[in-house]
């Protein structure tokens, strides 16, 4: 609607996880390495937990991206309430398997030696759940099992949790022991900070094909109070924003331009009448869980070793470049 006006070659600021719109954040590369450490490294389980529009399926995307059929061949689960016989099966389609057989046994043989080939060729294989907070009790522990293949002291499945908090609150709970002690790394991703607000816009403007970014100072400031800098919101609140920019043909977009964009998408933000930067109100509960469930959450951030870190740092020091890739 407003791309021509703007002079964008596509828009912005859609919902859908895009890997080319991706900005990382410092939270976002260390993620971003844990995922391709665990995985090359063969290091079994991992995990990433964020509230829910933070980019967790976005970052997904770029490693999966990034990661060539070369080094690594996966199957993706993004719909995991399924029963244990459903999962397997969702599993080995996506793994590109003809003629699942019906019986488990025959499956679990199937796929063991689709997992040795591989291990053979040099490729690692991976099985990623996305919204994997909805996984029951009887899924995790089919996915524990899944996770005992090995070959040479190696792991031949390496498996990628990422879901919302209640994720972590799962795999902590006293039933889930065994597996809560097969996953090697954990990551959280938070909200954006209020200094990256301004340039998450941006850097989603610029890859847009946009030039100069429209949004004034304080029509920002409001954005990122409104959306509680989550980044779902704040695209959600910038698209808006844009249509009654265009819609006023503005080619700026200003405070009242970003207040209907709130009141429409029933985000509470308000001038204060002293003239002072835009507070955005609490968001009602009733509203925010319509808008997306447990935003106001936050995950426990997880507890790392310092040389963990160090080494994945330096193993992985090339996913910075991911950034201006």
């Amino acid at each position: 609607m407003y791309k021509q006006f703007f002079g964008l070659r596509k828009a912005p600021f859609n919902l859908t996880p895009d890997p080319e719109f991706l900005y990382l954040t410092e939270q976002h590369r260390e993620a971003l390495a844990n995922f391709i450490y665990g995985i090359l490294a063969h290091k079994g389980i991992v995990s990433l937990t964020g509230n829910a529009g933070t980019g967790k399926t976005t970052l997904l995307m770029r490693m999966l991206q990034h990661l060539q059929p070369t080094r690594m061949q996966s199957s993706l689960i993004v719909n995991p309430t399924l029963t244990p016989s459903e999962f397997l099966e969702a599993a080995m389609l996506d793994f590109g398997f003809d003629n699942i057989p019906t019986s488990k046994a025959q499956r679990i043989v199937k796929l063991q030696s689709f997992l040795v080939q591989a291990r053979q060729e040099g490729r690692a294989t991976v099985l990623i759940v996305d919204e994997a907070h909805k996984l029951s009790f009887e899924l995790l522990e089919e996915i524990r099992l899944l996770g005992n293949f090995q070959a040479a002291g190696e792991t031949l499945l390496q498996i990628v949790l990422v879901g919302q908090p209640e994720l972590d609150t799962v795999l902590n709970s006293g039933e889930l022991m065994q597996f809560k002690q097969r996953i090697s790394l954990r990551a959280t991703i938070a909200p954006l900070t209020p200094e990256d607000v301004g340039a998450y816009i941006q850097h989603r403007w610029a890859v847009a094909g946009g030039e100069r970014m429209p949004f004034s100072v304080a029509a920002v400031d409001c954005i990122g109070q409104a959306a509680h800098r989550v980044p779902r919101l704040i695209n959600a609140i910038c698209d808006n924003a844009l249509g009654n920019a265009y819609a006023d043909g503005s080619p700026r977009v200003e405070m009242r331009h970003v207040l209907a964009a709130c009141k429409d998408l029933q985000l509470d933000a308000a001038v204060p009448r002293n003239g002072a930067q835009p507070q955005a109100k609490p968001v009602p509960a009733a509203v925010m869980s319509r808008q997306m469930s447990t935003l106001e959450r936050r995950a426990d951030e997880p507890v790392r070793r310092p040389s963990l870190l160090v080494r994945l740092r330096s193993r992985f020091r090339e996913t910075q470049r991911i950034e201006t890739a």
